[in-house]
């Protein structure tokens, strides 16, 4: 189901009766902010280990053409005795072509597996921005994407309930 590095994917206009593929069309940073608004007294050595709260969105949107666009948003902040140390937000976008896929598991692969691809190099990217900014680098742990889809399907669907 995720095979990206075949280059003879059919194209999406036939897309009845085909395995399911996805394929990375491109990958690319839409937004990235570092704030570091107490340096450089949050640099120096001795301080206490800063809180860190971590933030994750997930977006999709249709294109033309069998194309998506998946959008994973990641924020990061730390703080330490109430007050700000450093904040990254980081939107990291890709395009995708999904072929083969019923239209009923669109969205869970557009959700789940998708930002899969996307991780390692969001990932990176914060690790690289931290320690750029003075500090350790920030690894994040890899995330459960399923997971993530479940409870905010559950979510709305309790959203949903609760308005009915």
């Amino acid at each position: 189901m995720t095979d990206t590095s075949s280059p003879t994917l059919p194209s999406a206009a036939d897309g009845q009766g085909q395995q399911p593929a996805i394929r990375i069309l491109a990958q690319f940073v839409r937004d990235l902010s570092f704030e570091n608004p107490r340096a450089p007294e949050s640099l120096r050595g001795g301080a206490s280990a800063p809180q860190i709260e971590l933030g994750v969105e997930l977006n999709a949107q249709g294109k033309d053409g069998g194309v998506f666009e998946v959008e994973l948003k990641l924020t990061a902040s730390a703080r330490r005795d109430g007050e700000a140390v450093f904040q990254i937000e980081l939107v990291y976008a890709g395009l995708f072509q999904i072929v083969g896929v019923d239209q009923e598991d669109l969205e869970q692969v557009l959700m789940i597996e998708c930002p899969r691809y996307l991780f390692p190099f969001a990932r990176r990217l914060i690790a690289d921005l931290s320690a750029e900014g003075g500090f350790p680098p920030l690894m994040l742990e890899p995330m459960d994407f399923a997971a993530i889809y479940l409870a905010r399907k559950a979510q709305a669907e309790g959203v949903q309930a609760g308005n009915a």
